[in-house]
C-alpha cells in the first residue's frame, strides 16, 4: 500500500475562508474586533467561564496567567515535568523556580498525591497540565490550593472541550489557558486563550494584554485617554486568526464527534496488541470526558519505540514521540534536577508513541497504520519483551 500519512494535517470544515474575507471587509484585522469578540463569547457561554481573552498563543496566555498570579523572583511553582516548555517558561521568565512533580502512570497527568509534599513557604501556585485532553484530579488539587492559599492555573492547551465531573477544563482554577495551534482540535494555526474565573483579575488581565495600558477602559469610555499603567506586552491576536477560529468553534460538535470516531477506531484495533502485552493504551477515568486530542501507545522499551518509529517512517507514516522531560533538559538541570528524579516521567517519555491524528484521517489510512504497527511488533522475538519497563503495561 503506497499511502503517505502525515502526523498532522490542517483542515477547513466550515466558513473559515468566508469569515476571513468578512473580517477584511469589516475593516479591522489588527485584533479585538468582531470575530475575536464572538470567539470569546462562544467559549464563555459554552464552558461557563467568567471571561475569555483570546491571545496569539497558549504560551502568551500562560505568561499572562503567571503575571496575574503575582509570581516574583524567588517564588516556587509546582508543575509536571512531562509538559511543553511553555508551562515552565511562563514562571521561569519571572524569576521563579519550577518545582517538578512526577506523573501518574495511568493518565500521565501530574500525580496529585505528590503535590502537597512539594509545597514550601515559597510556593505561589500550582500549574496542572491536562495531558491528552484528560483532566487532572482537580478536586484534590483545588483542595490543596485552598489549604495553602495557592493559585491554580490550568494548562488546558490540549483540553478545549474536555470536562472533569461535568465542568469544563479551564473553568476550574482561578485561571486556565487554551491552545488553538494547528495540531490542536480547534485551530487557527497559532492562537490561544486566557480563561479568567475570578472576576477581580479581569481588569489587570486586560491591561497586561494591551501592552500595560488601560486601552480597553478608554474604548469603553471609562477614561478620556489611555496610558501606560502596568507591566504588559502585546497579547492580542490578529482578527484574521480569530475569523478562522470562529468557523472552527462553530463546528465544535462535528469536530469532536469525528475525533471520537478516530480515537475509538485506534482503540478497537490496538486492543488485541494490549491483550498480548505488546502495548498499553490510554486511560480515561470515569469522572473525565475527553476531547480525544491524541492517541498514543506505550511500548515495552525505548529501543522498541525508536525502532517502531523508524519502521513507520520507512512506510511513510509519521508517528512521533512526545515530551522530553523538562527536568532532564539542559535548562532543567540548571535548577538542580537530574535523571532519576522523576522515574515515571522518564520511563513513560521513553516509551510513548503518538499516532497520526487529524480531522481528515481516513479509515484506510488508520488501517495501514495499525497493520504496520502490528506487523512490526508481532515479528519481534519474544525475548525483546522480557526487558520491559518495571512499570506495568496494563493500566
Amino acid at each position: 500500500m503506497n499511502l503517505r500519512v502525515p502526523f498532522n494535517k490542517p483542515f477547513v470544515i466550515g466558513k473559515e475562508l468566508y469569515y476571513i474575507a468578512q473580517a477584511v471587509t469589516l475593516g479591522n484585522i489588527s485584533g479585538d474586533g468582531h470575530f475575536t469578540q464572538k470567539c470569546s463569547r462562544l467559549l464563555e457561554d459554552r464552558f461557563g467561564i467568567h471571561k475569555v481573552l483570546l491571545t496569539p498563543s497558549c504560551t502568551a496566555a500562560l505568561e499572562m496567567a503567571a503575571m496575574l498570579c503575582g509570581i516574583e523572583p524567588g517564588d516556587e511553582v509546582i508543575l509536571p515535568s512531562y509538559t511543553f516548555v511553555s508551562t515552565a517558561n511562563a514562571v521561569v521568565r519571572l524569576g521563579a523556580r519550577p518545582v517538578f512533580v512526577d506523573i501518574r502512570p495511568d493518565t500521565l497527568n501530574i500525580d496529585e498525591t505528590l503535590i502537597e509534599a512539594a509545597v514550601t513557604p515559597k510556593t505561589k501556585a500550582i500549574f496542572p497540565v491536562h495531558y491528552a485532553g484528560v483532566g487532572c484530579e482537580m478536586d484534590r488539587i483545588l483542595a490543596i490550593a485552598r489549604r495553602y492559599k495557592l493559585k491554580v492555573v490550568e494548562d488546558a492547551a490540549q483540553a478545549v472541550n474536555s470536562f472533569y465531573n461535568g465542568r469544563a477544563l479551564g473553568s476550574l482554577g482561578c485561571l486556565g489557558t487554551y491552545s488553538f495551534h494547528e495540531t490542536k482540535n480547534y485551530t487557527c494555526g497559532e492562537g490561544g486563550a486566557l480563561c479568567i474565573n475570578e472576576p477581580e483579575l479581569v481588569e489587570r488581565a486586560e491591561i497586561i494584554r494591551n501592552k500595560g495600558t488601560n486601552r480597553k477602559q478608554y474604548l469603553r469610555g471609562q477614561v478620556d485617554k489611555y496610558t501606560w499603567v502596568d507591566n504588559g506586552s502585546s497579547y492580542v491576536p490578529s482578527e484574521i486568526l480569530s475569523a478562522y477560529l470562529y468557523a472552527q468553534l462553530e463546528m465544535m460538535d462535528a469536530i469532536s464527534e469525528r475525533r471520537r470516531r478516530i480515537y475509538q477506531f485506534y482503540r478497537y484495533h490496538f486492543k488485541k496488541l494490549e491483550a498480548e502485552g505488546l502495548v498499553r493504551l490510554p486511560t480515561i477515568p470515569e469522572d473525565c470526558t475527553s476531547n480525544y486530542h491524541l492517541f498514543y501507545i506505550l511500548l515495552p522499551t525505548m529501543q522498541i519505540r525508536n525502532e517502531l518509529i523508524a519502521h513507520l517512517k520507512q512506510q511513510q507514516i509519521m508517528a512521533v514521540f512526545h515530551y522530553v522531560p523538562l527536568h532532564c533538559s539542559p535548562m532543567g538541570r540548571t535548577f538542580g534536577y537530574k535523571e532519576g528524579d522523576l522515574p515515571i516521567t522518564e520511563d513513560v517519555s521513553g516509551r510513548l508513541l503518538r499516532m497520526p491524528f487529524y480531522y481528515d484521517l481516513t479509515e484506510e489510512e488508520q488501517l495501514h497504520i495499525v497493520d504496520q504497527v502490528r506487523a512490526f511488533l508481532t515479528r519481534l522475538p519474544a525475548t525483546s519483551f522480557r526487558e520491559e519497563s518495571s512499570l506495568p503495561l496494563a493500566g
